[in-house]
């Protein structure tokens, strides 16, 4: 993953948001959008988009563009610096591969306790029975 040609690949659109600000909201754009397709993406390797488009399905459109919003600030570029950071975020949480997991035996001790547990539990359930003189 290349982040300077992706982040030249970003494409921002300005709407107006919703939600507090008065007649501000009315007049300025402050929503952002960002837009980057995943398919023509120079910044990621054939294996990368792969994953991406499994990993972020939900995310995706079906013309494999990624579409995020942000209208949490007045501020038309402090939503656009915050959904760049989102972006990215969301990119190396995606393309992380999961650590590889070890299988372990049991130990003895805990074996022997659990065997130890269950006579136990059988004992009592043994003693529950009517005696027969």
């Amino acid at each position: 993953m290349n982040t300077e040609i992706i982040a030249s690949e970003l494409n921002f659109k300005a709407v107006r948001s919703s939600g507090a600000g008065g007649q501000n909201v009315n007049k300025v754009s402050s929503k952002m959008v960002l837009i980057f397709d995943v398919a023509t993406s120079f910044g990621l390797n054939e294996e990368e988009k792969v994953l991406l488009q499994t990993k972020l399905k939900t995310k995706i459109s079906q013309d494999n563009l990624l579409i995020l919003t942000c209208d949490e600030d007045r501020s038309q570029l402090k939503n656009k610096r915050i959904i760049i950071k989102r972006f990215f975020e969301i990119l190396e949480k995606a393309l992380a591969k999961p650590k590889e997991r070890k299988a372990t035996k049991i130990s003895k001790g805990a074996n022997e306790k659990r065997i130890q547990e269950k006579k136990k539990a059988g004992e009592i359930k043994a003693n529950r029975k009517k005696l027969d003189f």
